[in-house]
């Protein structure tokens, strides 16, 4: 079961980015996140009342479950969709893998736990990666591009920030249900606020591909492979569960040939290739020396 678990959740975040492409703009992007966001805080909600849990304050910060929330679920979220419209589901996909290296170091920075070398030699075959699948284009790449590029970045340092926030609720034994219906409900707030400030009109695009999109980003991003990542995490640990993170960039490239939305190249392979040896080192369990 933890096989079936494993697979089916690294497939759908793997094709996380394919399904915003295939989403499109037919409505402004704070709006499709609003939808995505308030669908899923409404499973998290059913589930966390099935469940017949209680908000409680005692071992509660608020303010650390609110930022899990904000940063993995409103504006990471934001600006990674942004930057998959600017570039491709295929860049974006294989920047979001470096959080297999980013994260770590936040944790070592903040909690002082041990960073180890592994982490700047996969952060240096990522990096590597994406120089390797841009370097043909380099001369034709325009501005929005380069935006797209940047924004797919900052997202995903954002996402990293979330995890020490996750890592500090998990460390107080905070349940991560309620982390997730607390983190959703205080995202999906904060996108309605900024969606209304920006004066985004809200629409409601009839095409069967948005709807599509949309409820796979909502029903099996944002709730199915979250609860499955959490059942993996209790049952295997967070270190072997993080190992997915690794074949992102493949499954992601992959489908973004399928697609049409990027040509097969040997570049494009040997930049894939380059960042999943860099996100599995970078995750992978250090071996115990047997004396």
């Amino acid at each position: 079961m933890n096989y079936f678990m494993y697979i089916v959740c690294m497939l759908i975040w793997g094709l996380n980015f394919i399904a915003v492409k295939i989403q499109g703009t037919e409505a402004p992007l704070e709006i499709s996140l609003l939808y995505r966001s308030a669908i899923a805080f409404i499973l998290f909600y059913l589930l966390f009342k099935i469940k017949k849990m209680k908000f409680t304050k005692e071992k509660m910060n608020y303010f650390t479950i609110i930022g899990f929330g904000v940063c993995n679920f409103a504006i990471s979220y934001l600006l990674l969709y942004y930057g998959t419209i600017y570039s491709t589901a295929a860049l974006v996909t294989l920047i979001f893998s470096l959080k297999a290296i980013i994260t770590p170091i936040f944790l070592n920075i903040v909690f002082k736990t041990e960073l180890q070398k592994k982490i700047y030699i996969g952060g240096a075959l990522g990096l590597l990666s994406v120089v390797v699948i841009l370097y043909p284009d380099l001369h034709t790449i325009s501005s929005g591009f380069v935006i797209g590029i940047v924004l797919a970045l900052v997202g995903t340092i954002v996402t990293s920030i979330g995890d020490v926030f996750s890592y500090y609720n998990n460390k107080k034994n905070i349940d991560p249900i309620m982390a997730n219906t607390i983190g959703m409900f205080s995202a999906t707030i904060l996108i309605l606020i900024f969606t209304i400030a920006s004066a985004k009109s809200f629409v409601v695009p009839n095409s069967l591909h948005y709807w599509v999109g949309l409820l796979y980003l909502a029903v099996l991003a944002s709730f199915v492979a979250w609860l499955l990542y959490l059942l993996l995490i209790k049952n295997l640990g967070a270190s072997e569960s993080s190992y997915m993170v690794a074949l992102f960039p493949a499954i992601g490239g992959f489908a973004s040939v399928i697609i049409g939305e990027t040509q097969i190249s040997i570049n494009l392979v040997v930049g894939i290739i380059l960042a999943v040896v860099g996100a599995y080192i970078a995750v992978a369990k250090r071996k115990k020396t047997v004396i």
